[in-house]
């Protein structure tokens, strides 16, 4: 076993319910991410993340669970659960689940009691209920998928969701929260499991006297302002018994923290050496198609996590934002910046992500048929916010037409001109955008473990090496440009840059990535 794996492991995101359909009921499953866990050991990850399969009403695509120890029937049983962390353990992949803390589903027995229990009872107590304020909600807090982030029950009180009204918020201020979960976390470590992802983890305790927030679009004010249900310092305080649990288990079990949060200097007090190994980068994932965007975001969040003697992570997409194909402008210029974006993502020190999909390319699909549309967003805004249905679309495995080997159908519908980014397609295409992910990550076990020096650059051009015989160069701009040869050229983003007759100097490409190995004089800074 590699000694502390996490800090530059490949992990891929499997989102079940679109990966792989092993039943033919149109959904996503467990059997068929088995069927299909040679595809990521075959892209060279080292672990793989799957998202909430535990029994769920599905009012939030299964992220309201309604049983922690329950595999739904929608994605398999408790034995396909525990055939697949085997199988992929058998592969050399890891295995991380979701664990979805700060609330359960209304449908989870604790809830169902409260309701019946009545204002006052202890079973009221595991949530947060209130009484309401001047005729309305106990606050002015917002629900993530929009309107009040409350719920008025038949008998006059509230119930905090900071989701969606079937995800009603747990009060983690009682003792009885506390043991439940950290029972659950040992039944999946029982089970071999590798590591964990802690859904909202930024969200666990709120503020003294739930305050007003005293401001509106809380969701989009998520990493600017403070809000007082969110990143509160108490959730430190819970991750430190959770490391507790982790680290008396053999085999480098890790923590890894979803957390919206206002800077890199708050994101690195989630992995203090006595809490979470690893945090989503989210502002890597903000960051805009700009060479000054991306340097900051990379020097603020090394910054940070040298601090508290971390690595970071690096991540693009995932189940809850717009493709970066997409993000980045779409079309083939959006494909050749994602593909540039992918050299630079796996040649920084730290672990990368990898969302199902973004290996193939895969545009967000902004045009589904609103009949089709299952993101509470979508309801919650009136039909105004389309929600993140068209990052979720089914992946396409083979074929020339829709579902294109997902299964017998698929629970979104494919475009069909994906035919042209199946796996099939692309597998022995050499220029393919998987053969560049497969080839990048294959060169990338042999990187320099630490360490980055930016070297001189255009204003438009990312440079820096690591260590003396690697070196990455990203042109961000839209023309190309002339710079030093680094070395000789490893791997491209695009067509391979231009050597000048003399060979000291090499043209690249507009919106492209190249990696480059061998000891050259160079002018760091």
């Amino acid at each position: 076993m590699a000694q502390q794996w996490w800090r530059n492991a490949a992990i891929y995101q499997v989102y079940v319910r679109s990966f792989a359909d092993g039943n033919g009921d149109g959904v996503g499953d467990l059997a068929g991410v088995r069927d299909r866990l040679g595809h990521i050991a075959g892209l060279g990850m080292d672990a793989v993340w799957l998202t909430p399969f535990y029994a769920s009403p599905m009012a939030d695509g299964g992220y309201d669970v309604a049983d922690y120890r329950t595999v739904d029937p929608l994605f398999g049983q408790l034995s396909d659960a525990e055939a697949l962390i085997a199988d992929a353990h058998g592969l050399g992949l890891r295995v991380i689940v979701d664990i979805v803390p700060n609330h359960t589903s209304s449908q989870h027995p604790w809830f169902v009691e409260a309701l019946t229990a009545g204002p006052g009872s202890p079973a009221r107590e595991r949530y947060i209920f209130r009484e309401g304020r001047d005729g309305g909600p106990p606050n002015d807090w917002e629900s993530m998928f929009g309107g009040p982030a409350w719920t008025q029950v038949d008998d006059g009180q509230w119930y905090l969701h900071l989701f969606d009204p079937g995800q009603p918020d747990l009060n983690w201020q009682h003792a009885e929260v506390h043991a439940e979960f950290e029972s659950i976390l040992r039944f999946w470590l029982d089970r071999g499991v590798d590591g964990i992802r802690i859904d909202v983890a930024h969200g666990l305790v709120k503020a003294d006297g739930l305050p007003d927030a005293q401001c509106t679009d809380q969701g989009g004010l998520l990493t600017v302002v403070e809000l007082p249900y969110f990143d509160q310092d108490g959730v430190h305080e819970i991750y430190r018994e959770w490391r507790k649990i982790l680290d008396s288990y053999p085999g480098e079990r890790i923590g890894v923290a979803e957390a919206w949060v206002r800077g890199a200097d708050r994101l690195a007090l989630y992995l203090r050496p006595d809490e979470l190994h690893q945090a989503f980068n989210f502002h890597y994932a903000q960051a805009g198609w700009s060479a000054h965007e991306f340097r900051t975001t990379i020097d603020d969040s090394l910054a940070a996590v040298a601090g508290v003697g971390a690595a970071s992570t690096w991540v693009l997409s995932n189940h809850d934002i717009e493709r970066h194909v997409t993000r980045f402008g779409g079309g083939e210029p959006g494909l050749r910046r994602a593909r540039a974006a992918a050299l630079l993502t796996f040649a920084l020190p730290g672990s990368a992500y990898v969302y199902q999909g973004e290996e193939l390319g895969l545009p967000e699909v902004t045009d589904l048929p609103e009949e089709v549309l299952a993101d509470p967003k979508w309801e919650r805004s009136g039909h105004t916010e389309r929600g993140r249905d068209g990052c979720r679309v089914p992946i396409p495995w083979s074929g020339g037409e829709p579902p294109f080997g997902f299964g017998a159908s698929s629970w979104l519908p494919q475009p069909r001109d994906w035919a042209a980014l199946t796996v099939e397609a692309q597998r022995d295409d050499p220029a393919s955008t998987l053969s560049l992910y497969r080839e990048a990550l294959r060169l990338r076990r042999d990187l320099p473990v630490d360490g980055l020096e930016w070297l001189e650059s255009e204003p438009d051009v990312l440079a820096f090496r690591r260590g003396p015989s690697f070196t990455c160069t990203v042109n961000f701009g839209s023309s190309p440009v002339q710079l030093p040869r680094p070395g000789r050229l490893l791997l491209s983003s695009t067509q391979e840059p231009e050597l000048e007759a003399n060979e000291q100097t090499v043209t690249l490409p507009p919106s492209s990535a190249a990696w480059w190995t061998g000891e050259e004089d160079t002018h760091a800074r």
